[in-house]
């Protein structure tokens, strides 16, 4: 195999409200934390044991705004897309990076039954038009 894939698929809850960037061109982008959450019991000490990984969460245009509306803090989502670092410099002159996942495809994880969730499109996935999915691979499956 020649090529390579850079691919990540995450369930988990909003750690905090998306938080919208519009740009004057029309665009935009939105950012959110996701936390997800692993538990086993230690073998040894019989003792369970949980942890939180925690990921920056990017969308954008139409998936920023859709997400914007629909979600909230502690809201879970199922997110598919890609990891990519960015680097900058900080005010204090030193490096700093950051390590993003850029969403392609997400779909909305609360019960139905959410009394806070009114809309009746909380359930609803995003990807990608086919226009703009790439159209190289002519393979039927």
């Amino acid at each position: 195999m020649s090529g390579s894939l850079n691919k990540v698929m995450l369930i988990g809850n909003l750690g905090d409200d998306v938080k919208l960037h519009h740009f004057e061109n029309g665009g935009c982008i939105g950012r959110f934390p996701l936390a997800t959450n692993e538990s086993y019991t230690n073998k040894v000490s019989g003792e369970k044991v949980s942890s939180t990984e925690w990921h920056n969460i990017v969308v954008k245009n139409k998936a920023a705004e859709i997400c914007e509306k629909y979600l909230k803090k502690g809201d879970k989502i199922y997110v598919e897309g890609k990891i990519k670092t960015r680097k900058w410099e900080s005010e204090d002159g030193t490096q700093r990076y950051s390590t993003e996942i850029h969403v392609t495809e997400f779909n909305f994880l609360n019960p139905k039954n959410d009394e806070q969730q009114s809309d009746s499109n909380q359930n609803q996935s995003f990807s990608k038009p086919e226009s703009l999915k790439n159209d190289s691979d002519d393979l039927p499956f």
